[in-house]
């Protein structure tokens, strides 16, 4: 069991991308719901059993370097293939009135949590991480046609790098870790229930530092 408490670096610097081609590489496989853990046990590829205890303020992206043994010439590498976010953007909104804010903002979270999507908002921006389909999303989106908002899909990576690690932590781990995110509602029919399920799951957007 190797403890890994810092990381060492990413392959994306020149100085390990340059030791990388010289060394063996082993990985350590890493869904997206458990990079943004700062505790965790895993075997890279070729068994080597890892323990991460990183700072809380921290977590693991794709390239990291976890250890490196000189004597063997071995470099232990994180593989974090996050998949892509829906990044929403309520535009213009400081020139609405008051009423058309809270409307439009009302709408959009009750759109997203009844589909059960984690998310997350920083400034007038909502990431949710692709937990069902992209077309699915998409289509969910067209649907609702929401007023002074637009949606794109982009990679993990790149938005992970706009986010603290307890926004990463909040986005991504809510996209695979519970199954019964994965189920969307077709609300192209509106059906008219409110799901108060009262079952204390945290379906709905969070506002980070809440």
């Amino acid at each position: 069991m190797i403890l890994v408490e810092r990381k060492l670096g990413n392959l994306s610097d020149p100085v390990w991308h340059d030791r990388s081609h010289a060394a063996a590489v082993d990985v350590l496989v890493l869904e997206q719901w458990e990079a943004p853990k700062s505790r965790l046990r895993k075997a890279t590829e070729g068994g080597v059993e890892l323990a991460i205890s990183l700072p809380r303020s921290e977590h693991l992206h794709d390239g990291d370097v976890l250890h490196f043994d000189e004597a063997r010439n071995l470099i232990v590498v994180a593989k974090v293939p996050l998949k892509e976010v829906l990044v929403i953007e309520m535009e213009g909104l400081e020139k609405l009135a008051p009423a058309d804010i809270l409307r439009i903002s009302f709408e959009l979270g009750h759109g997203l949590g009844n589909q059960h999507w984690p998310a997350v908002i920083k400034g007038t921006t909502v990431y949710v991480p692709l937990s069902v389909d992209q077309k699915v999303m998409a289509s969910v989106m067209r649907t609702h046609a929401f007023e002074h908002v637009t949606s794109r899909f982009a990679p993990g990576e790149e938005v992970a790098a706009k986010l603290t690690a307890k926004e990463v932590r909040m986005l991504f781990a809510g996209a695979d870790a519970t199954p019964h995110h994965h189920h969307p509602h077709d609300h192209s029919a509106d059906h008219g229930h409110d799901h108060d399920h009262g079952h204390g799951h945290h379906h709905h957007p969070h506002t980070p530092g809440t």
